[in-house]
């Protein structure tokens, strides 16, 4: 499995941007997807998740209500859209894949593979 992330970038606060990340692998639709980042100085925080057969979402708090997740299975693509930025988003947003169980879908350890990582700037 091998994990493509893009479209970081720099906005001003309030805009948007939708990140992709392409898997390779052949089973993609059984993963669940997930996205995390960091900071600078900062652990890397989960950001939202995806499970593969039912779609089912997760979503941290602070990012609810303004970043989406989604995925297309026949693009073996997951996205995040990211609405009304804020300058504490800036961070390298990273994508994973992996298959945890209830309950530790928002730990980065339950992830098996990961992609590059993209960079994600908000100015104020």
């Amino acid at each position: 499995v091998q994990l493509q992330a893009s479209g970081g970038g720099l906005v001003q606060a309030g805009g948007s941007l939708r990140l992709s990340c392409a898997n390779s692998g052949r089973t993609f639709s059984t993963y669940t997807m997930g996205w995390f980042r960091q900071a600078p100085g900062k652990a890397r925080e989960f950001v939202a998740a995806i499970r593969g057969n039912s779609g089912d979402t997760y979503t941290a708090d602070s990012v609810k209500g303004r970043f989406t997740i989604s995925r297309d299975n026949a693009k073996k693509t997951v996205y995040l859209q990211m609405n009304t930025l804020k300058p504490e988003d800036t961070a390298v947003y990273y994508c994973a894949a992996g298959n945890p169980i209830l309950g530790r879908v928002r730990l980065s350890s339950a992830y098996n593979y990961w992609g590059q990582g993209t960079q994600v700037t908000v100015s104020s």
